[in-house]
């Protein structure tokens, strides 16, 4: 009989085994564990609420993803592409380093955007392709592969470096601690301002290497095409010349 209360772990192992829906599922064993140990509705309902309070935190991320999954459905990325369709002389490249600066900017006041799941793969990501697919030229996987993985850098670079320019962050606290133990005594600001210039060359080297990555790929996928192309035109002359 024990073993009876283990029941909801089943039904959320089996629920998300059959791909029912997520939310409904773990509803379904919380309410079927409740009656099991004989809990009442009101002391369910706030063990629910202390468990939702205490983990607010962890739920932010989980608030994100419905937040951008709905967005998504409701053609976030057309909007993006549409976007980039009316920028000249725009390319993935510079997308990327767009993002960059606007990143290390606000990831210097703790500002986040929900990382490579929340605003990447659903804003900069089509953006990107936008870009390269202009007047009507389509990238290869590959070169598709090769944004997802800039992107995703970019991302890293101007967050990990423009957090620490935030005074009240960790990071910040840790070296000024250190410092304090090796015997010199620092201010935050005096470690941010020092921080700046460091942010600044991480984000423009960054940029500048993906755009000549970008430009390269946009080079590589005209000559296979071109080279496709040749062939096509070899084979449908050589059909010819038989007949």
């Amino acid at each position: 009989m024990e073993l009876i209360k283990l029941l909801g772990i089943l039904i959320v192992v089996v629920g998300f085994a059959l791909k029912w829906d997520s939310i409904l599922t773990i509803m379904i064993a919380a309410v079927v564990t409740a009656v099991i140990a004989g809990m009442d509705p009101v002391a369910f309902l706030q063990t629910m609420g202390k468990g939702f309070v205490s983990n607010r935190n962890m739920l932010i991320s989980v608030v994100i993803f419905l937040l951008t999954g709905t967005l998504e459905r409701n053609g976030l990325k057309e909007a993006a592409r549409s976007l980039m369709e009316r920028v000249k002389n725009a390319s993935a490249g510079l997308v990327m380093g767009a993002y960059g600066v606007f990143r290390v900017i606000f990831a210097a006041f703790n500002v986040g955007f929900g990382g490579v799941a929340g605003f990447v793969k659903p804003v900069v990501m089509p953006m990107a392709e936008a870009a390269d697919e202009m007047d009507g030229r389509r990238i290869s996987e590959r070169h598709r592969d090769s944004l997802k993985g800039m992107a995703a850098g970019m991302e890293n670079v101007a967050w990990f470096f423009g957090q620490v320019l935030f005074v009240g962050g960790s990071g910040m606290l840790l070296v000024q601690g250190t410092m304090s133990d090796l015997g010199y005594a620092v201010e935050l600001p005096q470690l941010a301002a020092i921080q700046i210039p460091v942010a600044v060359v991480a984000v423009a080297v960054t940029t500048v290497y993906y755009f000549v990555f970008d430009r390269r790929l946009c080079r590589r996928d005209a000559d296979e095409l071109a080279k496709k192309s040749t062939a096509a035109t070899d084979v449908s002359s050589a059909g010819g010349g038989a007949e």
